[in-house]
């Protein structure tokens, strides 16, 4: 049986097949469903970018991201933001990760938390994905890639731009 189609939808649907792994920009490990891990471009000279990703359990039992690394970046912590009793907002590390709760959702987004790419061996480049890794208690290690957006850009996590960090370019 020989199917025709007009060009344009052959075109069209081919178009589609090819860019389909830009808008999929998803990992799995186990029941964690990685989503969109990214980071800003920053200037030349910055030593640390921030980096977001969505993180989403479909599994029946809590999970704990515990550590991350991005290969641009000579050390790599995950971070909180909090305001505390002052009005002060105030940055540190989360040295026992981050819990998952079963069925839940977590965004490391701006003004949150976040991953912390610290002693940049290289500045993140829009447009120029690095390979990193996300580590979790229970899924053990994916690797990844973060995508690299735009100084100022949103991070699609419900930012609103900014410098990234914050002030730290990232």
């Amino acid at each position: 049986m020989i199917f025709k189609f007009p060009a344009a939808a052959c075109a069209a649907a081919v178009l589609i097949a090819s860019t389909q792994s830009l808008w999929a920009h998803e990992f799995k490990a186990a029941d964690i469903e990685i989503i969109h891990p990214s980071s800003r471009a920053t200037p030349p000279n910055a030593r640390v970018a921030a980096g977001y990703v969505v993180l989403q359990n479909k599994g029946a039992e809590a999970d704990r991201l515990v550590s991350v690394t991005g290969e641009i970046a000579g050390r790599t912590e995950i971070h909180e933001m909090a305001v505390d009793g002052n009005g002060v907002m105030t940055m540190r590390p989360v040295p026992d990760g981050i819990e998952i709760p079963a069925g839940g959702e977590v965004a490391l987004a701006p003004g949150s938390y976040h991953i912390m790419f610290m002693d940049l061996e290289r500045a993140p480049k829009e447009g120029e994905p690095f390979a990193g890794t996300l580590t979790f208690e229970k899924a053990g290690t994916v690797e990844v890639e973060f995508a690299v957006d735009a100084m100022g850009k949103s991070s699609g996590h419900g930012s609103q731009g900014g410098t990234g960090h914050d002030g730290h370019g990232g």
